[in-house]
């Protein structure tokens, strides 16, 4: 009998309206009689003489016709909510309307009410608790069978709070998931119940044993205040225990302000790198930019195109946005048109290194600041490639530099690399030579009585989500079944987000005078056999069981650590505790561009050792690592 009764639950599908109308109807003539047993002590005899026979047809009838009238029969019952319980009052209510109605008509002929009026109100009460309870019984039971069908998820949501309560009735929509607890950090939670569901501690020493215990399948993190070192703590247990890890975005990126299943979302690694966000505190960005003409060279890039987005903020007058990549560039136009913008934008597709073209640009919107983000930055392909990174990284900063001076600029923002320091690569040499240039023009200018151009440098570290980064392609590579490839099994970096490195420079262009180096407090180094090793867990995977990982060894020109300053450089500190000032040597200009003029003239000569050797005679600190050019160091 329980098969059969299984079976018929699974077949089920939608029961006809007229079986729910006759089901609404028969529960509606039971309250009646329910009011007419109440109101007269269960008395066969008053029932009989206050004629609760035509009460009750009355009663229904009315009921039958306030359900067609209201609708209240449509409603799927297996999904009855709070909707369906307010059509149901409303029915309830033109019922009690057309009773009061039917018994008026009737007193005016002077005869006895057709149904007395205590019956008719606690038939209304008690119509509308059958009618809604049932629906709710009945949601229940196909849930209860539903889910004993399927094989569900077992899930532990961190945050007890609103948003923890909103997804947990999310999850439980759907019958392959099932949230067994909360975990909490706040002590005064704790051992609490939330309709059902037990608040447990979340505390690390106790949280292995607890998922186990409770055969927890996912964490979901809903607390929006947790800590980043808190997080990665959380879900190192996770990870070691093969427990799936998602996340809920914030509410104010809810979609029409309700949160659905689909944006539930795996954790990103991004979101466990690096440290907490920086909080620029000066306030002047916003005033330093407001009505400003800005030029953004490199503005298709990671780094450029937030800055772009971010200096909208401040409502510049013009942006003027310089790019070579045609399709990122158009793609970043295309984003552009659904923002909400006064300033106007121009768009270049242009090469930084043909200075007439660049001066005609100049020329017509006469800038007031450049931020420079355009540049080669990939190792390997510079080292193969040493012309190409001197003429976009040196030749075309001295261009843009060049011109900002001419055409009184009165800032130049440069974004450079930790690369630059104690380069063993190309692409690291030609951006500590761009760093020189723009520096030792800067101090020129100052001793000439000439400056009306202040020029800074930023230098921090890898983004996350730039073009390029390891990230992304460890991404693609466990898509992909593996393996995943990593260098070296000792290779670390530094990490920062794309938002987090563009205040960076923002705050640097509103903090500097000219001429310094400003360089970012990038927090602890990663160890990026880790970040893989994490990323796979993170995919539901285990490394070198489900995913191997191969070392290829390091590329030409790599390092296994990355700095930020060199040997014989220390730091000045600034307002903000996170950003300092690097205190490096200084280059006579006149040395300097007789150098670049020297570049200029090597730039099409096919002995790539000759242009290499240059770059080193003008940075001694750079020595090549794992590099053809290495020759040159030991002569």
């Amino acid at each position: 009998m329980i098969r059969l009764f299984i079976r018929f639950i699974r077949n089920l599908r939608i029961l006809p309206r007229w079986v729910i109308i006759f089901i609404d109807v028969a529960l509606i003539a039971f309250s009646v009689l329910l009011g007419y047993l109440l109101r007269f002590n269960f008395s066969v005899e008053e029932l009989e003489r206050n004629q609760f026979e035509s009460g009750i047809a009355i009663y229904s009838f009315c009921g039958l016709i306030s359900i067609l009238l209201t609708n209240s029969h449509r409603g799927i019952i297996r999904y009855t909510g709070t909707q369906d319980g307010v059509r149901i009052f409303y029915m309830n209510t033109v019922n009690l309307g057309l009773v009061y109605a039917t018994n008026f008509i009737f007193s005016l002929g002077h005869r006895p009410n057709l149904i007395p009026y205590s019956v008719i109100l606690i038939s209304w009460l008690s119509s509308f608790l059958l009618l809604f309870y049932y629906r709710l019984l009945v949601k229940q039971v196909f849930s209860y069978y539903r889910n004993s069908m399927v094989n569900q998820a077992r899930i532990m949501i961190f945050g007890a709070g609103q948003t923890g309560i909103i997804t947990r009735h999310v999850l439980e929509s759907t019958p392959r998931m099932k949230v067994v607890g909360f975990l909490e950090d706040a002590p005064d939670k704790i051992g609490k119940v939330i309709d059902g569901i037990t608040i447990f501690d979340s505390k690390t020493s106790e949280l292995g044993r607890l998922l186990s215990d409770n055969t927890v399948n996912e964490v979901i993190f809903t607390a929006s205040n947790i800590s980043l070192d808190r997080k990665n703590e959380i879900v190192d247990v996770c990870v070691r225990k093969q427990i799936k890890v998602r996340t809920v975005p914030p509410v104010e990126k809810w979609v029409r302000g309700e949160l659905s299943l689909n944006q539930i979302k795996e954790l990103n690694i991004e979101e466990l790198l690096g440290r907490e966000s920086i909080k620029i505190k000066n306030g002047n960005i916003e005033s330093d930019l407001r009505g400003k003409r800005i030029i953004i060279t490199g503005a298709a890039g990671s780094i450029g195109s937030e800055i772009f987005r971010q200096i909208l903020l401040a409502n510049p007058s013009s942006v003027i946005l310089i790019d070579q990549a045609e399709s990122a560039l158009y793609e970043l136009e295309c984003e552009s048109k659904s923002m909400n913008i006064s300033a106007r934008l121009y768009w270049y597709l242009a090469d930084i290194n043909e200075k007439d073209r660049i001066r005609l640009i100049f020329e017509e919107h006469r800038p007031n600041i450049v931020y420079h983000a355009a540049a080669y930055k990939h190792v390997p392909m510079m080292e193969n490639n040493p012309s190409e990174a001197i003429k976009c990284n040196i030749l075309g900063t001295k261009n843009m530099a060049d011109l900002a001076v001419e055409f009184g600029v009165s800032k130049f923002v440069m974004i450079s690399t930790d690369k630059a320091v104690n380069p063993t690569n190309v692409m690291g040499c030609s951006k500590r030579i761009a760093e020189i240039y723009v520096q030792s023009y800067n101090d020129y200018l100052e001793t000439q009585g000439k400056q009306r151009t202040a020029f800074v440098t930023t230098r921090f570290g890898n983004v996350l989500g730039s073009n390029g980064s390891v990230i992304p392609l460890f991404k693609k590579q466990i898509q992909e079944g593996g393996p995943v490839t990593v260098t070296h099994p000792e290779i670390t970096r530094y990490f920062m987000t794309i938002p987090e490195a563009c205040q960076l420079v923002l705050e640097a262009g509103t903090m500097g005078r000219g001429g310094e180096i400003f360089i970012f407090d990038m927090g602890k180094s990663v160890k990026i056999l880790d970040l893989a090793e994490k990323m796979i867990w993170l995919s539901g995977l285990e490394p070198r069981k489900d995913i191997d990982i191969v070392f290829t060894g390091l590329r030409e020109g790599e390092k296994l650590y990355e700095e930020l300053l060199n040997n014989h450089e220390n730091t000045i500190a600034t307002h903000h505790e996170m950003i300092m000032i690097a205190k490096v040597k200084k280059y006579p200009y006149e040395e300097i561009n007789r150098y670049v003029d020297l570049f200029n003239d090597l730039l099409y000569d096919k002995n790539e050792l000759k242009s290499v050797a240059l770059m080193k005679e003008l940075v001694p600190e750079y020595k090549s690592n794992y590099s053809r050019y290495e020759v040159l160091d030991k002569n």
